[in-house]
């Protein structure tokens, strides 16, 4: 698992995404077993971010889902969900907040 979520951040860091953070929810009553929060310089780097990762993950991961925006792209690998967000988005929702909180539960 900690090999998958280092490609995921290295692909992330090599292409120009900002402020990766990674939160561990295994145990926890989460959806997944990772979350994943980068952010992106604008909409279109946003999109060419989810490329990158897209090229260079398959055919290893295999993408369930794909909600994307370019303000906001959500790609659920089954057990990490990736957040790429523009930083006012990422601002405005301030997932980190709640996933800090959520990984923090039962300590």
């Amino acid at each position: 698992m900690l090999n998958r979520i280092e490609k995921i951040t290295s692909v992330l860091d090599k292409n120009k995404a900002e402020a990766i953070e990674v939160f561990d929810l295994q145990g926890k009553d989460y959806i997944v077993d990772y979350a994943i929060i980068a952010s992106s310089l604008g909409p279109k780097h946003t999109l060419a971010l989810l490329d990158h990762l897209k090229k260079d993950l398959k055919p290893e991961e295999h993408f369930n889902n794909v909600d994307e925006s370019g303000d906001w792209v959500v790609i659920d690998l089954g057990d990490i969900l990736i957040h790429i967000m523009t930083p006012e988005y990422r601002v405005k929702y301030d997932m980190e907040t709640f996933l800090a909180e959520l990984s923090k539960a039962g300590e």
